[in-house]
């Protein structure tokens, strides 16, 4: 283990060496999925029982926590009063309470925000906080944790390895739960993009340079070959249309997805908000090795997905990645 001083000697420069392979993924280190299960559950408000929401949702996909440490990762960028830029508190609170209630031995929540370094200040104005508090729940600020050094499971952005912290390593079950939001430069951003925020921003700068540098579709997939996110809770109560991540404007879905294959739930995700996830690129490539897009390999449950898919307004860029519905 390093700690953060220490590597912020000179260490990350070491991160740059580059690999040259027609593959940049051992086939042996993957096995793709005959089907992928994710559950589409009705949440009409931030009221609403979130908590017996979630824990449908565990049931459901036969999720077993139990005796695990398990770690939440919102998606917490900034915060700016009457916008939806991140997770819900409420959605995060209540996976934390369901967690726990479904046997786990600890949830940790944890973030490393790519835009406010501040983190008490996000944590108390997004209402995260109280939900601390009230659950005993601790809080790791994963852009100033203690990292150690990974090697990657997937190579598009030609590095070897990445520093990731401690506490995510050392964490028996991972679950994703952003925003569902349009994005500026990968199209949407869901359960996958969210792993940007275990990148130490101590480490490699706001907004996590290394990662644009090494280009966003690249590193989303890189992150989620080698992170591996257990579960993805995404919270699509109300996402965000037009230049997402962070200035775009609110759009009602009412709905949780949820599933423990999360290329499959960004697929499902992506089709909800009628975008053709075959047109995101990152969600292409993960295709082929990590999980499944093709809706005829993803089991629906739950609610019928048509009946909440709510186009979002996208930027004229990516008009053409529109979703055709049929006839």
């Amino acid at each position: 283990m390093i700690s953060r001083r220490a590597l912020l000697l000179g260490a990350p420069t070491a991160l740059l060496a580059s690999a040259c392979r027609s593959r940049p993924y051992r086939r042996a280190d993957f096995v793709l999925p005959d089907r992928s299960v994710v559950g589409i559950f009705p949440a009409s408000s931030y009221e609403a029982n979130l908590v017996d929401v979630v824990s449908r949702g565990l049931q459901t996909l036969n999720v077993n926590v139990k005796g695990m440490r398990v770690l939440i990762k919102p998606n917490l960028v900034e915060y700016e009063h009457g916008t939806i830029i991140n997770t819900h508190a409420n959605v995060v609170g209540a996976a934390a309470q369901a967690i726990l209630s479904a046997g786990a031995r600890e949830v940790v929540i944890a973030e490393g925000p790519g835009h406010r370094r501040d983190i008490e200040y996000l944590l108390v104005s997004t209402g995260l906080y109280d939900h601390l508090k009230d659950l005993k729940v601790r809080f790791v600020d994963l852009n100033h944790d203690d990292v150690r050094s990974v090697k990657l499971k997937s190579r598009f952005t030609r590095l070897e390895s990445i520093y990731l912290p401690s506490e995510l390593i050392q964490a028996d079950f991972i679950v994703s739960v952003p925003k569902l939001k349009t994005h500026h430069w990968a199209v949407m951003t869901a359960s996958m993009k969210n792993l940007f925020g275990v990148v130490p921003g101590a480490v490699y700068g706001w907004p996590k340079n290394l990662l644009h540098l090494r280009g966003i579709e690249n590193s989303i997939v890189d992150l989620a070959a080698t992170v591996r996110p257990h579960l993805a809770i995404v919270d699509g109560i109300v996402g965000m249309e037009g230049d997402g991540p962070i200035m775009g404007t609110p759009r009602k879905v009412g709905v949780i997805a949820m599933g423990t294959d999360p290329v499959a739930v960004d697929a499902t995700c992506a089709r909800l908000i009628g975008v053709d996830p075959s047109r995101i690129e990152y969600l292409a490539r993960a295709s082929a090795f990590l999980g499944n897009v093709d809706a005829g390999r993803i089991e629906q449950r739950g609610e019928v997905l048509d009946k909440y898919r709510t186009d979002f307004e996208l930027l004229d860029i990516y008009r053409d990645r529109r979703l055709q519905r049929p006839g």
